[in-house]
């Protein structure tokens, strides 16, 4: 398993289906904001639409946040536009609308080393910042749901050390106290929250 942390995110070209369209994205179109790429299996199976529809759930969250998701599967544009026209009640994921990218053949899987030998993607996640560099990943396997929560509060917390050089701690949530990078400041982080 490569660790991308800290490395250029791999580019791509690929079509994308958003709004009962088909459009070819690049991924560093999307330089000067945040990317949340992830992986899941495949269209029209089970635990993906839970996850589909939670990212939809938060998506204005990540959008303040200067966020675009991106979910990339290796089904076609058409597989991926017949399950966003697919309702709830039969499986499927109508009122998503953010890109789904299509990765026929998982090559975009490969460089993010997330194909499984059963040729679908694990449940890869990606954060990307304003540069292009993965700065968070995490990889589960196929029956385990991601926690959508957590990809948003990896957001905020990169966001906060950006923008004030502090570090954040363990379970960090925005608006709680964060720590200078010092033995000074992680002292005084654990006696006053200990």
């Amino acid at each position: 398993m490569s660790v991308l942390v800290g490395k250029e995110a791999p580019n791509f070209k690929a079509k994308c289906a958003q709004d009962n369209t088909c459009k070819t994205i690049e991924l560093k179109d999307y330089r000067g904001k945040y990317v949340i790429l992830f992986f899941y299996p495949l269209d029209f199976t089970f635990v993906c639409p839970t996850e589909l529809h939670a990212f939809q759930d938060r998506l204005a969250d990540f959008s303040k946040n200067n966020c675009v998701v991106l979910g990339c599967s290796v089904d076609s544009y058409f597989s991926h536009n017949a399950w966003l026209n697919t309702p709830k009640e039969k499986g499927g994921i109508k009122g998503v609308t953010y890109g789904l990218i299509a990765d026929l053949g998982g090559y975009i899987a490969k460089d993010y080393d997330v194909l499984s030998d059963e040729e679908v993607a694990y449940r890869g996640l990606f954060l990307i910042d304003r540069d292009g560099i993965v700065r968070h990943q995490v990889v589960n396997d196929l029956p385990l749901g991601r926690n959508v929560e957590e990809a948003l509060r990896m957001l905020v917390a990169l966001q906060h050390t950006e923008e004030h050089g502090e570090v954040c701690p363990a379970n960090w949530m925005k608006g709680k106290n964060a720590m200078t990078p010092t033995d000074e400041g992680v002292a005084e982080y654990l006696v006053a929250n200990g």
